[in-house]
Parts: C-alpha cells; structure tokens; sequence
C-alpha cells in the first residue's frame, strides 16, 4: 500500500490529521491540533452530518495553510469512555488505507490533546498507529512477474510533533517491520522456503542484528537425539533442521537463564502417509507460521527491545512429506527425555517436531521460561474461529504475563484448560503416549496435553495454537489476504514485560 514508511520532521504537511470522538469536543490545552479545530473548514465539516465521530468514521474538508492548501482528515474514535488502543489500531488501518488511495505522501499526525482528554496512553496509542500504518505497507506479492502490471506505490512521510506520540509512532513502525519479516517468510512458496532456507534467514538475521546463530542438522541431530524432526523430516529430499538464534546482552551473569521462544516450522506439510485430502494441502506453506513468528520476534528482540537478560528462538524446521521412508502409523518413538510415542497419525507431525525443541529448551537451555507457538490444530479453529488464538499453560503467573501481553498487543489469547484427565486420553497401549487420539473429544486440547511430556514439572512452559488467527482469507483492519504474523508482537510485549 505504501512503498515506505518513515518519520520525518522537517515537512510541509500536505495533510494532517485530527481526531475525535462521537462528543465532538475539541480539545483543551490550546495545542496545534486545538487550533486547528477552531478553523472555519474544520468546524464546518465537524457540523456535517456524515461527520459521527463514531469510530472508524473518517471525514475530511481542505484548508489554506502557510500558503498552501491542506486536505484535514477528521478520523472518528467513537464513544470517549469507550475507547481502547484497538480502537486506536482499526481507525489508523482505515486512515491508512484512504491515506494511500488520496497519494498523500506528507502527513502530520495532530491528535495527542485529543488523547490525553480522554485519559489515553499516547505512547502507546502512537504505537498502535505505526503498527497499523506499518503492517498495511506490507506487499505480499513477493513473486510478481513479467505477466503482470505492478501498482505504483507511494512512500508516506510522517510528523508527529507530540514527542510522546512521536516515540510510540517509532516503536510501532519497527514492530510492524518485524512482523513483516514474518509476513514474508509465510509467505514464500515451499519450493523456496525449505527447512536449510529458513536456516539461512536466520542466519542472515543474525548477521544484521548480531545475534548469534546456529544450525543442528545431518548427523548432529542423531548425536543429539532429537528424533521427532528425524523421523518427521525423514521423507523429504529437504533434510530437517533445528535452528537457534540467541540473544544476550553485555554483561549479563553467565548463569542467567534465558526466555525461549519456540516455533513450529513445517515447510511443508502434506500429512505424510496420513494423506491430506481434497484441497486440504492448499496453503500448506504456512504450517511453518511458528517458527516465522519467532524469528519475527527475535528481529524486535535485537533491534528494539534489548532486554537486559537472553532470549533463545529455536525453530524446530522440516517438511512432511511422502516417500519410501515416510514415518508410518504405528512406528514408536523414543525421545532424548525417555518418553516413548506411538504414532497413530503422521498428519499430527507438528507436536512431534515441537516436542524436540521443548526437551532441547530445558535440557540444553536451562530456560527460565518456555512458549510455543504452532500452528497446531483445526479444533482450535472449530472453538475459537479466527478472533483469539488458543493459549495453554502451567504456570499462572506466566499465563497472566502473556495475557497481558495480548491485551497490549492487540494479539488476542483465550485460555483453555489443561487439566491431568487430559494427559490420560494421550496414553498408549503400546508405547507412553500416542501423537493423536482418533477421538476427536477436547481436539486442541489433546496437542498441549501431548507436548506437557516433554516439559518437566516446575518450569514455567505455554503452548499458543495460532491455527486461527496466522491469515486472513481477506482484507481486514491492517492486514491484506494472507499471513498476519501474528506473535511476533505478542511476543514482543511479553518480553517487554518481563523487564518489569
């Protein structure tokens, strides 16, 4: 929608904003945007019918200022006691949109008076601006070629005078860039994005960012015993890897323990000799959705956030598919932590893979705390649709962290329960526990309670089914058709918060 975005403070606005809500009272202190509002233009299309103030509502009129003429966008924010910094997010993605179809390229943003009469957080709601002007700059057309006819797209200059608003604004328009990052890699179509591909993103991230990197893959992964991606990734021509990206700051004691963050990372899936059927392989690029999510967020981790303690991403990264050695049902496998799995489905790969990155997090990492993120399940779509992702946990002080985390972030988390009678639907006749239990009773449940055998008792571990929410099927609020990142900001408020 946008060929750039940047913050630049010495403009000419070609269009400014204002904002308001449904009381249309302009705002106090006699700031820019309280002067602004006293214009003849400003007040006159305030008394326009079409102008509500209801949220997403957006009107405009021109004015002559400093020898020019300025198009005024009235962006409406709805019932002052009622807002939120969602509503703060979905009325910048509908300014965001008219600012692209109108070819404003030069845009001051005049509306901290009006937030802070409302008691808002302008910081924050500033941030919320930049990640949805951010996140609509995104092209998913990575591979557009001589067939067809690219749309000129214009960059976006933005000014907030406000210095609080100014920060945020900064803050989001990074966040946005990593998300984005994970945008791209869903996107790339699995005769790309390979297990050793995704491996080189990361460490071409690593390069820029200067975190360090590493690679398990070929023998290493059996010196390792990390035989969930051995196993799943066995059939492919594209061999399975675990990739390890780190982050640790100067200084930090030797000893400390690092957060990890762990994601799914199917390149592709094909279920393997438990066949997808009909067009259920279509969009099968984006089971690696996780593991996208987390290199996301350890791109913010590096560039913006700088915690004071380490962060370790691991993506555990291999492709289902079908051959003369796939995985079959019935096989058993025997984990690096003891535990024996029979397989009933080789379709249920994920928690196989993900299984050694959690065992790999305790063992190796010593982690302090451990979130998952996968695209796991259809039943978490069944019971939660598209609007939250399905969020399990063992900890409750850690689920409130990422609750919280989700309420600053806008990437919305349900809480399903996780109770011991769950583990005992996973049990096997033959080996510990089975990968799938062909009753489809408590369906998003069953991945959790599979995957809490591999985190030992007392370290505080979270499992995110982003089944639901990783694409959208159409235009939406920030996002374009496709992949939305989601996590990468979630994870990002979660680190945050852990530095409080």
């Amino acid at each position: 929608m946008f060929d750039s975005i940047e913050i630049a403070g010495l403009i000419w606005a070609e269009a400014i904003v204002l904002a308001l809500f449904e009381d249309k009272q302009p705002p106090s202190g006699g700031g820019d945007d309280a002067k602004l509002f006293a214009l003849p233009a400003v007040k006159q299309a305030l008394s326009r019918k079409e102008c509500t103030g209801e949220a997403d509502n957006l009107v405009e009129t021109f004015v002559a200022l400093d020898g020019g003429t300025v198009r005024i966008h009235l962006l409406g924010l709805g019932e002052r006691a009622k807002f939120t910094p969602e509503t703060m997010r979905k009325a910048a993605a509908r300014l965001g949109r008219r600012l692209a179809k109108a070819k404003d390229e030069n845009v001051a943003l005049a509306f901290a008076g009006t937030l802070r009469d409302a008691g808002a957080d302008v910081e924050h709601c500033g941030r919320c601006v930049g990640e949805s002007l951010g996140l609509l700059a995104w092209n998913g057309r990575l591979y557009q070629g001589a067939g067809s006819k690219p749309k000129p797209k214009l960059p976006l200059r933005l000014r907030a005078d406000d210095a609080e608003l100014a920060r945020g604004l900064g803050a989001g328009l990074k966040l946005a860039a990593s998300a984005n990052l994970a945008r791209d890699l869903s996107q790339t179509p699995p005769n790309v994005a390979t297990p050793a591909w995704m491996a080189d993103q990361a460490r071409k991230l690593a390069a820029e960012t200067g975190l360090d990197c590493t690679v398990i893959a070929g023998h290493d992964l059996v010196e390792k015993r990390l035989e969930g991606l051995l196993n799943v990734g066995r059939a492919s021509d594209h061999p399975p890897c675990l990739i390890r990206l780190a982050y640790r700051p100067e200084g930090v004691d030797g000893n400390a323990r690092p957060v990890v963050l762990l994601g799914k990372t199917i390149t592709y899936d094909t279920g393997g000799l438990t066949l997808k059927v009909n067009n259920g392989m279509v969009g099968m690029k984006r089971d690696k959705d996780g593991g996208c999510a987390v290199l996301g967020a350890m791109h913010a981790v590096a560039t913006l956030l700088k915690p004071p303690f380490p962060v370790v991403g691991l993506l555990v990264a291999a492709e289902n598919s079908v051959s003369d050695s796939s995985m079959r049902p019935d096989d058993v496998i025997t984990y690096r932590n003891g535990v024996t799995v029979e397989v009933t489905n080789t379709d249920a790969e994920g928690r196989l893979v993900l299984a050694d990155g959690l065992c790999w997090a305790c063992d190796e990492e010593k982690a302090s705390h451990v979130v998952d993120l996968a695209t796991l399940t259809g039943g978490v779509v069944t019971a939660l649709g598209s609007t939250f992702a399905g969020l399990f946990a063992t900890d409750e002080p850690f689920a409130a962290r990422l609750e919280a985390a989700a309420e600053r972030s806008g990437e919305r988390l349900w809480r399903l329960p996780l109770h011991a009678e769950y583990r005992e639907m996973m049990k096997s006749p033959v080996a510990d526990i089975i990968n799938s239990n062909p009753n489809r009773k408590a369906h998003p449940i069953q991945g959790a309670a599979f995957l809490s055998y591999f985190v030992p008792e007392g370290t505080p571990w979270a499992h995110i089914d982003i089944a639901g929410v990783h694409a959208v099927d159409a235009d939406t609020g920030p996002f374009v058709k496709g992949p939305t990142g989601f996590g990468v900001r979630l994870l990002a408020d979660l680190i945050s918060g852990m530095q409080e």
